[in-house]
């Protein structure tokens, strides 16, 4: 097997329900200031919608029998996590913070569909 078989993550995909992306778009785009990326043509018909994250995506795919992620989700990490809790509470979204762990500030939140989403920023101690 090849020492170096992997190299990092494309992208991450979360699911959400029909009609989705007006919300997504919303949420992800207007508030957390993703850049959306256009869909390969093959794929715009089975809805959602895609934004860039850093070098990563970040993929909102519908999902028929959507059922939000409670537990598993995304680490996101964040250059200055004091202004994106400030832009969260003026947007009233509720968020959780966390204990500091290894360096690193963290805050979960969850997306309009109810699934979880952790934001991170590294630190010095």
């Amino acid at each position: 097997m090849t020492k170096f078989l992997f190299h990092g993550i494309d992208h991450v995909q979360l699911a959400a329900p029909k009609g989705c992306e007006e919300k997504a778009r919303f949420f992800y785009g207007a508030i957390l200031g993703l850049p959306e990326i256009k869909k390969p043509e093959i794929l715009k018909g089975r809805g959602g919608c895609w934004f860039q994250c850093g070098n990563q995506e970040l993929h909102i795919g519908v999902e028929a029998d959507f059922r939000e992620a409670k537990k598993a989700h995304p680490g996101l990490i964040v250059k200055n996590i004091e202004e994106l809790k400030s832009i969260l509470v003026s947007n009233q979204i509720a968020m959780k913070e966390e204990p500091v762990i290894e360096g690193r500030k963290r805050i979960h939140v969850s997306d309009p569909f109810g699934n979880r989403l952790e934001f991170l920023e590294f630190i010095q101690e």
